[in-house]
């Protein structure tokens, strides 16, 4: 069994208005492909609370800020249309750049706040990107439910915070981080990490829990942060980013642990950068 595979908006939006005269909800899975268990999580949670599911893979040139890094992404549609047969999604939605971005293409969306930063500060414009194509997307599928992943929390908050303020009718869906055996989140990005380095990589992934825990137990913040980027270089990463804790809701900088929060990190190993983030709560 395959996926119908479809590139062309406006027989997109055919399909979708036969699936709503049926009745049915839709739920959308935006990707830009090279589809790992991280993806494919979101595409269950998906099929469990919609009808159906529509997969979009688009390699997004607006949210890279390197033409290398962009030349370099993996495009791999067939090995992801062969991934999402099993779990019976129904259309991958596949545009190519002139649907996206026809001549003339002239609008960017633009979100303050939440998307200031963190990635904001260290990938000038991506936001801007991710922005741009996440609500055309929404706008061509007319989802009724999207699904993003938790690990990249920035992004899910500026998402969550544009679909409120242009009032786009879809419900945000933020799903848990998907972690290998030994605890390093998923990441296409992994795959780009030598031997050597995919054995350090997992550190990332204990220094946040031990400091998240450390924070819980009343340990100073600030201590806290600068004892876990002694251990972030002492354990092989040769630049820490940022290492910062931040309100759940509306990711303002935070120093004292006084309601919930995420501790988020972004960390060179190599040449591979790596991102990552866990809940830190107040003990009530």
């Amino acid at each position: 069994m395959s996926v119908p595979i479809e590139r062309d908006v406006a027989t997109l939006r055919q399909k979708v208005a036969a699936w709503r005269r049926e009745g049915l909800t839709i739920g959308v899975v935006p990707t830009m492909g090279a589809l790992h268990e991280g993806h494919l999580s979101l595409v269950r949670s998906a099929l469990d609370r919609a009808d159906r599911v529509i997969v979009t893979l688009f390699v997004n040139p607006k949210q890279f800020n390197s033409a290398a890094d962009l030349a370099a992404y993996p495009r791999t549609e067939n090995e992801d249309a062969a991934k999402l047969a099993p779990l019976g999604a129904h259309l991958l939605f596949c545009p190519d750049g002139d649907a996206m971005y026809p001549p003339g293409f002239a609008t960017t969306v633009s979100v303050t706040g939440v998307s200031e930063g963190l990635c904001g500060a260290h990938r000038p414009g991506h936001f801007d990107g991710v922005s741009t194509v996440v609500t055309k997307l929404l706008l061509q599928t007319g989802a009724d439910f999207a699904f993003f992943g938790e690990k990249d929390f920035q992004q899910l908050q500026v998402v969550r915070r544009l679909v409120a303020d242009l009032n786009i009718p879809v419900e945000i869906v933020g799903c848990p981080t998907v972690r290998e055996e030994d605890g390093l989140a998923l990441s296409s990005r992994n795959l780009r990490l030598s031997a050597e380095e995919r054995a350090v990589a997992p550190a990332l992934a204990g220094i946040l829990s031990r400091t998240a825990d450390r924070i819980e137990n009343g340990a100073s913040v600030g201590e806290a942060l600068a004892e876990a980027r002694d251990a972030m270089a002492s354990a092989g990463f040769r630049e820490v980013e940022y290492l910062e804790l931040r309100g759940e809701d509306g990711l303002k900088p935070m120093m004292t642990l006084d309601r919930p929060a995420r501790l988020l990190v972004a960390a060179w190993l190599g040449e591979t950068r790596l991102i990552d983030n866990v809940r830190v709560a107040p003990k009530r």
